[in-house]
């Protein structure tokens, strides 16, 4: 009997895998409070690692770390940190790591307001974590609209 697996299976196996980490992360993002911030982000991987059986001590959480890799736990930060909102065509990525919010249509075709871009950010609760003036605000040739964070902010 040969322990190779077949290609197909592994196919459908890292696609669900992929499937439900994307769904734990968006199902859960928004209980860890507060929103947009690397302490939201600490909490909910220490919820996880919580939830695969480990222990909440600094052992267990760099073992935790260890196994999850860099390529899945970027996907994962990625995913925690990003906002699409069909209704008003908007993609927002809004990691605190970064200097600034990444504001862009969905769609290449669709142009993003300041006016689009406020309400976005009002609907997600980045509106006052973001820079209000609006000259502070850098718009690009593709529609990218770069916000910076508030200086209070940068530190998170």
């Amino acid at each position: 009997m040969s322990s190779i697996q077949d290609p197909t299976e592994i196919t459908i196996q890292a696609k669900a895998f992929d499937f439900a980490i994307a769904e734990l992360v968006l199902i859960h993002r928004d209980r860890f409070q507060p929103l947009w911030t690397v302490d939201s982000w600490v909490k909910f991987l220490i919820w996880v690692s919580l939830n695969c059986g480990l222990s909440g001590d600094r052992e267990s959480l760099e073992t935790f770390a260890k196994a999850m890799g860099s390529s899945l736990t970027v996907r994962m930060r990625k995913l925690f940190f990003e906002r699409i909102l069909e209704d008003l065509q908007i993609h927002i990525l809004a990691d605190p790591a970064d200097s600034q919010v990444l504001v862009m249509p969905i769609q290449a075709v669709t142009l993003v307001t300041e006016e689009t871009t406020f309400q976005a950010l009002s609907k997600v609760g980045l509106i006052e974590r973001v820079a209000f003036d609006r000259t502070l605000w850098k718009s690009h040739e593709n529609g990218l609209l770069a916000i910076p964070w508030n200086d209070s902010e940068s530190s998170d």
